[in-house]
């Protein structure tokens, strides 16, 4: 079979989530240990999303050993090595998430020297966010320990949609929008390569102290709003953005939720996007309340954080903001998640409010559902209810 025919053949595979059959027609070519780059990268393609991630590794460490300048298997050997908690390695190898055909046009170009981690008294520092609002999110816990270690005057450039957050956060001396131009600054550095740059240890992330907070305004407006429904109010979101790449593998669709009905518990839909009309008709016994066309901005979402009793979601900014706060968030996650939540897991470091719930194999929500329910009807006994 000629390479072309098997590339189409195994990407066709991996599409249908055939992964199996993808790695069982691949695997012959390469039995002898050797082989062409790309059958390596089309037996990753297989093998990663079954959770052999250890194989995965060696297979990566191996192509990047071999073609060390193919910047993307630098990339897919960092999201590995995060997933895994090897930070160390994994923060060198994310500095090239940048050098791909589909970033480089979003890559900041940047006329400094990028901050190398040591101290730069009397200078100043440019930390500027990138990728999504979760990211921004998650990782703006970083900027105070930057200014703290650098010693610098620290400017803050940020996506307009998350800057009213970020100006309560106690952490940087000036804060300008993305696309503003800011003060004169020495060094610059993005937020994601903040812990590259201070070599951030998985033992050294602590996700205790909430940094984020509610526009107390903006609470008082969603206290009137949700003043008259009954508690626990329960947060919902069981759907990312649409666009993502790995939409399809991290959502759901919302009545894939039935099991979670339960007649004392007021869910909270506040999810955004094509998926929020499912909350229009949401699965028999389950007490839903769209809230999604009232949300305005990450404030409105921040507010009703602060006055839900919890957040179930899927991987999703609202996920991040809800951990930042310190606020009681689970979070349903694939078989194989994004790297940040690593692996087997119920906690993370990097959040102390939040709870992981995984599948056990993977595209198995109807599983997470069920776990999910069960420790809501802890939370809210059935036979309490009807009492």
């Amino acid at each position: 079979m000629e390479l072309a025919t098997i590339q189409r053949t195994v990407r066709d595979y991996c599409a249908s989530g055939r992964y199996e059959e993808g790695e069982a027609l691949v695997r012959p070519f390469l039995a002898g240990g050797t082989g062409l780059i790309d059958l390596w990268k089309l037996l990753v393609d297989c093998i990663r999303p079954q959770g052999k991630l250890e194989e995965t590794l060696a297979i990566q460490e191996m192509m990047v050993s071999t073609i060390p300048g193919l910047l993307p298997l630098r990339f897919d050997l960092a999201e590995t090595l995060l997933l895994l908690g090897h930070f160390e390695r994994g923060w060198r190898e994310y500095r090239y998430r940048y050098d791909l055909a589909h970033t480089t046009s979003i890559a900041r170009k940047v006329q400094r020297e990028r901050w190398n981690g040591s101290r730069i008294e009397g200078k100043t520092l440019l930390i500027h966010d990138e990728q999504g609002y979760g990211d921004t999110f998650q990782f703006l816990r970083m900027v105070k320990l930057a200014r703290e270690r650098s010693g610098a005057r620290v400017i803050l450039q940020i996506n307009a949609e998350s800057a009213s957050l970020a100006r309560r956060y106690v952490g940087y001396d000036t804060l300008v929008l993305r696309g503003e131009i800011p003060p004169a600054f020495d060094f610059h550095c993005e937020m994601m390569s903040l812990p590259m740059v201070m070599g951030l240890k998985l033992e050294e992330v602590h996700g205790q102290e909430p940094y984020l907070s509610a526009d107390p305004s903006r609470v008082a407006k969603w206290e009137a709003r949700l003043a008259d429904l009954p508690r626990p109010l329960v947060a919902l979101v069981w759907a990312g953005r649409p666009t993502h790449p790995n939409d399809a593998n991290r959502s759901m669709h919302l009545k894939t939720l039935a099991p979670l009905a339960n007649p004392g518990v007021t869910y909270l839909a506040i999810q955004k996007g094509p998926a929020s009309d499912q909350a229009n008709e949401p699965p028999p016994g389950m007490n839903v309340i769209s809230l999604s066309d009232e949300i305005q901005d990450f404030e409105d979402t921040a507010a009703i954080l602060q006055l839900a009793d919890l957040l179930i979601s899927v991987d999703s900014s609202p996920v991040h903001l809800a951990g930042a706060m310190g606020r009681p968030v689970w979070v349903m996650l694939p078989f194989v998640p994004d790297w940040r939540w690593m692996l087997q897991r119920t906690d993370t470091p990097w959040y102390g409010s939040m709870r992981l719930v995984r599948q056990n194999k993977r595209g198995d929500w109807d599983g997470v559902a069920h776990e999910v329910a069960a420790a809501v009807n802890e939370l809210v006994p059935l036979q309490q209810v009807h009492a």
